[in-house]
């Protein structure tokens, strides 16, 4: 009965204390959401994960974070491809100082690659709505970071996605990564006419203040999705640089 009681009570502890930090204050809910289809390839894969490692404990990232009325930002990482494939890599944490951001890279950079199939932008954006959902967290603002390096080609109607997304008021910003030679089996998957950030723009993001930034490769991608960092938890997209370019 004794070890009965204890395990109640630690039941009951961990009770109260979910409860509480679900009604725990952030200035942003943060999905990060990258694409790993079959296009970003082994090299690519790798610089995109190190480079979200690396932007999380950048001093600018930081900066911003603390400037916010609560000090800390609540982030979850997921990988996602084609319809269906869709991981938790990172699950909600909070960030609220330099502790908190080494912790969330270093569970990124240990964990394994999750697919490499299809490109279902439509579900990375639905996953990450579900995400939000369940958030242990509660901020004013809401915002989606989908990462891609080419054009949706799999589940449901990308622009049904994306106004079902934007009808709950949250944000989504977009992070292209230009590919400097088209793929040979489908070269308007990452090369599109427009180019990639048009189709960003026009197809996937929206909402309040939204923004696309551009790596004009895989190499530049950490710089880029440092000054988008920065400038979605800022809410000022007109600091970031590498080509933003904002949602009419």
């Amino acid at each position: 009965m004794a070890i009965l009681r204890i395990l109640l009570a630690v039941l009951a502890l961990s009770a109260a204390a979910t409860a509480a930090r679900a009604a725990e204050a952030v200035d942003l809910l943060l999905v990060l959401a990258a694409d790993v289809s079959r296009s970003v390839d082994q090299p690519k894969f790798q610089l995109q994960r190190d480079g979200y490692a690396a932007a999380i404990n950048d001093p600018r990232v930081m900066n911003a974070i603390m400037s916010g009325a609560t000090r800390r930002i609540a982030v979850c990482f997921v990988e996602w491809s084609g319809a269906g494939a869709q991981k938790v890599v990172v699950d909600w944490t909070l960030i609220d100082g330099p502790d908190a951001a080494r912790k969330f890279s270093d569970a990124l950079v240990e964990a394994p690659r999750s697919f490499a199939d299809r490109t279902s932008i439509s579900g990375a954006i639905d996953f990450s709505m579900d995400m939000l959902a369940r958030a242990p967290f509660r901020a004013p603002r809401r915002t989606v970071d989908i990462s891609g390096d080419g054009t949706h080609n799999s589940g449901r109607g990308l622009l049904a996605a994306r106004e079902d997304a934007l009808a709950t008021g949250l944000t989504i910003n977009g992070l292209v990564i230009l590919s400097e030679h088209p793929l040979p089996w489908n070269p308007e998957h990452t090369n599109p006419p427009g180019g990639l950030a048009k189709y960003f723009q026009d197809n996937v993001i929206g909402g309040p203040g939204a923004f696309v930034v551009v790596a004009e490769n895989f190499q530049s991608f950490g710089q880029a999705l440092i000054s988008k960092l920065v400038a979605e938890i800022a809410l000022a997209p007109s600091a970031a640089t590498g080509g933003p370019h904002p949602h009419p």
